[in-house]
């Protein structure tokens, strides 16, 4: 945990003279990968940076403390909902369209359409039925670099499965490895933010929230934990998975927008004038395109934080793919390793059983989020905060492996329920893990229930 934290304290110096006290020790998830120390890194300079802002706006030193196995389980926290006393009913059973299969010539590629659109534009592209035989068959005709650049060019999902090296040496992984793992930039000028006192330290703090699926909502989430007023911009008109609505909207206002249309872009506009901080997760360009770029939004709203979360990184020849948690662990070394096999094993290879990418990106976001908040009360300016799945990926991988033949100490059943919370919410009777970080004055908490996509008008409270 030491090292990990480590490299976010150097990021942000203000995380040294809060280090959280951290308890428990690796492994606990089925991996040699140290992910409770990752997790546990994330969420405590989260929690160390509300501090901060806490007592910016007047409020008292206080101590953060962090379990490292509750950390664990948070990169699995999907797993663990339940429903009136059930677990949470999964409507997306086996989809053949997203697992590894073996190329042509020997290597093995991650496909991954998940959604309707990438499940059929990639079977398109292969010319098969949606059977893992069938796709089975078309795949081992294709090399591996061949499918994968056919993919990207068609607008679908997909990686080969590279070894660390493999990566180092590749375009993609050196305009990534030259990124900072949270990327502060300052896009305008705007005065100095003078924050008032408050109840919790991001309480006034107004977050719009356009993304969806895993790495976005966990960052929002994590910044309505400590106070945000979180307000979660989907589309009718866009697919999500329905498992991951309930477990990322603990705390926030949900609101539809087609910005298809004239009138809800002008809606979006409305809600940027009172908006803190814009988080947006979708592909790089898509929004700029509709006139919400960082550029444009820092110039509409000076002093804004604008939040970017992507794939593969924003910088390099693959900024504008889209990716995936699985993808990123199979371009950047991590599944080979978590595997322990050479690229072409006739061992069929596998991801690690949990989202880290995903969920720690997230917190990375929400650190960045706050940290870039600290930045306005010091200096002001408008900022751009830059995380990526596959840079977060690559932190994760250099913590190291933990020794061989380490014995994992499960997660028990005992612990998930202790960890949990349960509220009445638009599905019914909902458990769910609750927030990991015990900070001493200003307790983490969702104020809101998770709510259903489009369950609130899109206004400001």
């Amino acid at each position: 945990m030491s090292d990990a934290y480590a490299t976010l304290a150097t990021l942000f110096a203000p995380l040294e003279s809060l280090r959280p006290k951290v308890t428990g020790s690796d492994p606990v998830l089925p991996t040699r990968f140290r992910l409770g120390a990752a997790a546990a890194a994330a969420i405590g300079a989260v929690a160390a940076g509300a501090a901060v802002v806490w007592q910016r706006r007047g409020g008292l030193p206080q101590t953060i403390d962090i379990d490292l196995r509750r950390a664990a389980a948070s990169l699995t926290s999907f797993r663990h909902l339940r429903l009136n006393d059930r677990p949470f009913p999964v409507q997306q059973g086996d989809v053949p369209t997203m697992a590894i299969y073996r190329c042509a010539d020997g290597r093995w590629i991650h496909l991954h359409g998940a959604l309707p659109h990438l499940r059929d534009g990639t079977l398109k592209l292969l010319g098969c039925a949606d059977e893992r035989a069938a796709i089975a068959a078309k795949v081992s005709a294709w090399t591996s670099q061949d499918l994968e650049d056919a993919l990207a060019a068609a607008g679908q999902c997909g990686a080969i499965l590279r070894t660390a090296e493999e990566w180092a040496a590749h375009p993609q992984g050196q305009a990534v490895a030259a990124a900072p793992l949270v990327e502060l930039i300052r896009i305008g000028d705007a005065p100095v933010l003078r924050p008032s006192t408050s109840e919790r330290p991001l309480s006034r703090f107004r977050v719009l929230d356009l993304t969806r699926i895993l790495a976005g909502p966990t960052c929002g989430r994590t910044l309505a934990e400590h106070g945000a007023d979180v307000l979660r911009i989907s589309s009718p008109a866009l697919p999500d998975i329905p498992l991951f609505v309930p477990d990322t909207s603990h705390g926030k206002r949900s609101a539809y927008l087609d910005l298809d249309t004239a009138v809800a872009r002008q809606s979006l506009e409305r809600l940027i004038d009172g908006a803190d901080v814009f988080s947006q997760g979708y592909r790089s360009g898509s929004l700029a395109a509709r006139g919400f770029g960082p550029d444009e939004l820092a110039c509409r709203k000076p002093g804004i934080v604008v939040v970017s979360i992507n794939a593969y990184g924003h910088d390099g020849p693959w900024a504008a793919r889209r990716g995936w948690e699985q993808l990123a662990q199979s371009c950047s070394g991590v599944a080979l390793m978590h595997s322990g096999c050479p690229p072409e094993s006739d061992a069929e290879p596998s991801v690690i059983p949990a989202a880290p990418a995903d969920y720690c990106t997230g917190y990375l976001a929400a650190l960045g989020t706050i940290m870039a908040l600290l930045r306005r009360m010091n200096e002001g300016g408008s900022w751009h905060v830059r995380v990526s799945l596959t840079r977060t990926a690559m932190w994760m991988r250099d913590l190291g492996l933990c020794p061989q033949g380490t014995a994992r100490d499960a997660l028990t059943r005992d612990e998930i329920e202790r960890w949990s919370l349960t509220r009445d919410t638009d599905w019914g009777r909902l458990s769910f893990l609750g927030p990991v970080a015990a900070l001493s004055a200003t307790p983490a908490r969702w104020d809101l229930p998770a709510a259903n996509l489009g369950a609130h008008p899109p206004t400001w409270p």
